[in-house]
């Protein structure tokens, strides 16, 4: 079994995943690690990268997810992607807090509007069972 340097494993990794996201078979053309550890490599660096969690409530505050839209507001997409590895963090939930922080002082819709679509909610849950409204619940 070979062994490789951490840091050529390490530069591996990074150039699997986002935002480089190139692939096993090309990697195994370049560099001639078999496809085998590449895959088993990327695995492990995908189940690695959950997000980062504040240890005393299980996820972070809303002013720990501002501040971190705040820090990669200006950074391109290859330096948002160090950021992510880095921090143990997903590109997507960045964009999804920056769409929060966007929307947050948005003006509210009317009060008609708002009873319309409770009211098309409610009758969307009388017609359609719960199993088919969210197939997470079901077993």
């Amino acid at each position: 079994m070979n062994q490789y340097p951490k840091e050529l494993k390490e530069s591996i990794v990074a150039r699997m995943l986002a935002p480089e996201n190139v692939g096993v078979p090309e990697l195994v053309r370049e560099t001639g690690i078999p496809k085998d550890t590449l895959y088993c490599w990327r695995s492990k660096a995908r189940n690695n990268a959950t997000p980062t969690q504040n240890s005393s409530s299980g996820a972070l505050s809303s002013e720990e997810k501002f501040n971190i839209v705040l820090e990669t507001a200006s950074l391109n997409e290859a330096e948002l992607g160090e950021y992510c590895r880095r921090n143990g963090l997903f590109a997507q939930q960045i964009s999804a807090w920056r769409e929060v922080c966007t929307q947050a002082h948005a003006p509210l819709a009317p009060k008609a509007e708002r009873q319309q679509l409770r009211s098309q909610t409610q009758r969307i849950k009388r017609v359609v069972p719960a199993d088919v409204r969210d197939p997470l619940t079901t077993g």
